[in-house]
């Protein structure tokens, strides 16, 4: 595998981080935009649409740029390194993905051509409340009159839900299997509200809810929802990569400028051995992000999930790692909601749960050991 950049691709991220970082270098804009809902900045918006970064992924057909999983990578390590709260991760990757992967080319050309525009938000609505992690509907039944098909159930945590224009939703179809749905947003009940990093969530719920299906009336998409989820995890993983790129950076210059006793804080041995064990846990990361996203469109649906879970545990892992160290060699002041510090490591852990966690992906990965022949022992 080639793991380097080529022109195009260091050209879209220059472009992506001059965007984002005259958005949100000042983290007070990143607090302010947070503050109160839709908890992201609409023009901001408005303006990766003009880049065509929303439309990234998406054919020409469809309205899109037709790029691959590495530029749709880089643009989200590179909202994460600000900690930007626009949702490309929920609205484009995740929904989005849906739409495209599962959609007529009625409904894409629809759908994601005004996403891509920046005209509308969607939001995926496919965990219950107490639920994690799983392609299987619980929690939402679909039911069918006729050609009506109406929705009912609760949908908890469903990331910018309360701002979606439309929501793809997952439901349990009446013959078994698992359907994917378009419902208008205004239709459902959504409670807002926000999570620990800033960033907005709100419960759904539908009482017969109208609904139109997503692709085919009554087929089952169980095995296209897990594999975009997979594909979500890993960018997430890219996004996660960002936000510890961002904190190692912030930690190496804090110990360079911070003096304790007449003397910089990097003149203490031990906080070096601290902050060499911060970078050797994000290179580990960054080198698992960067094969897997490469798997995307190399591999298999089986492939996908277990890069998915691969990298989806060593980023569990040093995002815990880095994180922690971040706020502890910072001290108090990564305590504060007033620095970026200890928000991105909250955000790391919102990002982990809403995409599964360490141990959701290790026992997925050990489930597939059985997959493998015995190997007699040497000796």
């Amino acid at each position: 595998m080639d793991f380097t950049y080529d022109d195009e691709q260091k050209a879209l991220r220059e472009a992506v981080r001059g965007l984002a970082g005259k958005a949100y270098a000042d983290f007070e804009s990143r607090r302010t935009a947070t503050a109160e809902a839709p908890g992201f900045d609409e023009a901001q918006w408005a303006r990766l649409a003009e880049m065509g970064v929303l439309g990234l992924p998406f054919s020409e057909d469809d309205g899109g740029v037709g790029a691959g999983p590495v530029e749709i990578g880089l643009v989200c390590q590179e909202l994460g390194r600000v900690l930007a709260p626009e949702p490309f991760l929920a609205s484009v990757v995740h929904a989005g993905g849906l739409v495209a992967a599962a959609g007529t080319p009625e409904q894409r050309a629809d759908l994601l051509g005004r996403l891509a525009a920046g005209e509308i938000v969607l939001a995926a609505a496919d965990t219950s409340p107490g639920g994690r992690w799983s392609a299987d509907a619980e929690g939402v039944t679909a039911a069918v009159d006729g050609d009506d098909w109406t929705l009912t159930g609760v949908r908890d945590p469903v990331p910018n839900g309360a701002r979606a224009d439309h929501v793809i939703v997952s439901a349990s179809l009446p013959d078994g299997g698992t359907g994917l749905f378009v419902v208008e947003g205004a239709a459902v009940t959504r409670t807002d509200y926000a999570a620990v990093d800033g960033s907005r969530a709100a419960r759904l719920e539908l009482d017969g809810t109208p609904a139109v299906p997503l692709g085919t009336p009554g087929q089952d998409l169980t095995p296209t929802i897990a594999t975009v989820s997979d594909i979500t995890r890993i960018m997430g993983a890219n996004q996660a990569l960002g936000v510890m790129q961002a904190q190692v950076a912030a930690t190496t210059d804090y110990l360079t400028s911070r003096k304790q006793f007449g003397v910089t804080l990097n003149t203490f041995q031990a906080l070096n051995f601290r902050a060499a064990d911060m970078y050797v846990s994000l290179e580990l990361a960054h080198s698992l992000v960067d094969w897997a996203t490469m798997t995307i469109s190399e591999g298999s649906q089986d492939d996908i999930a277990d890069a998915a879970d691969r990298v989806g545990l060593q980023v569990a892992r040093a995002g815990r790692h880095i994180g922690q160290e971040a706020i502890q060699l910072h001290g108090g002041i990564a305590m504060t909601a007033e620095y970026s510090v200890g928000v991105g490591t909250a955000h790391l852990a919102v990002l982990e749960q809403w995409l599964g966690g360490a141990q959701h992906h290790l026992t997925r990965l050990s489930a597939r050991v059985g997959d493998h022949g015995a190997v007699e022992a040497l000796g």
